[in-house]
């Protein structure tokens, strides 16, 4: 018999810096595997209740995990290196990670559409953003502190620090106190198409249940209506629009 270890499989350096990716994604993996399941078992609100406190926790034991093995240091959970980057690096580093956040978004709809066919890649696109829309506006209200139901001006702030924040050209007008209207300018995802002399991208289907979800996780309050989203038809100055109102 003999102690089983890594080591004992040899890899090159190359190996392991691709075996030490792998791992991460792995964790990444088996932490969305466990909200899943706590989901499943207490509802989307209570796996996010349980999310907050493993959060909380996490931040200390991987710090201290990094600073004792790589020699980061921390302020308060955050790596000083990132605090010492001048704005516009750190503003760059977001607008990278939302490109890269699209892009994986486009490699799975394609993948899904050549394995089996487009309408169960829609099918797919949609149901994700079921679940993505209200885990980023929780994770934008816990950013923010917004606290339970902070209105239209909630939303609106919370709409400028979505992913495709960084990505398209976004208007936002204030039609009365109660009434919130966002306006997609410029779509990366329909600007590629048009460029390629393809026609819009029917995307109201997902658009439906991504707005709403995201406006219902700000505030429950808060009822939303689509003016306009492929396939409609649409004017030169916008994608697709829609309007938010706050319930009395």
């Amino acid at each position: 018999m003999s102690i089983v270890s890594f080591k004992d499989v040899k890899m090159n350096k190359e190996q392991k810096c691709e075996f030490l990716f792998s791992m991460i994604h792995r964790l990444i993996f088996h932490h969305v595997f466990w909200f899943k399941e706590v989901e499943h078992q207490l509802g989307f609100e209570g796996a996010l209740e349980v999310l907050d406190n493993v959060l909380n926790q996490a931040k200390k034991v991987h710090t201290n995990r990094l600073n004792k093995d790589l020699g980061i240091e921390f302020k308060e959970s955050i790596p000083q290196k990132l605090l010492d980057l001048e704005d516009e690096k750190l503003e760059a580093m977001m607008e990278t990670i939302s490109k890269m956040w699209l892009a994986n978004d486009g490699l799975w709809f394609l993948s899904v559409e050549n394995l089996i066919d487009l309408n169960d890649a829609k099918r797919c696109n949609d149901t994700c953003w079921c679940w993505f829309s209200p885990f980023e506006a929780w994770t934008i209200k816990r950013i923010l502190n917004l606290g339970e139901n902070p209105g239209l001006k909630g939303l609106e702030k919370a709409l400028k620090l979505r992913m495709y924040a960084f990505l398209n050209v976004q208007e936002i007008k204030w039609v009365h106190d109660n009434i919130l209207e966002f306006y997609m300018k410029k779509c990366r995802v329909q600007s590629a198409r048009k460029r390629k002399g393809l026609p819009d991208y029917p995307c109201k289907s997902a658009g439906l249940v991504e707005y709403r979800r995201f406006a219902y996780g700000i505030d429950k309050n808060i009822k939303t209506e689509c003016i306009g989203c492929p396939p409609d038809e649409h004017p030169d100055d916008w994608v697709c629009a829609w309007r938010f109102l706050l319930k009395k």
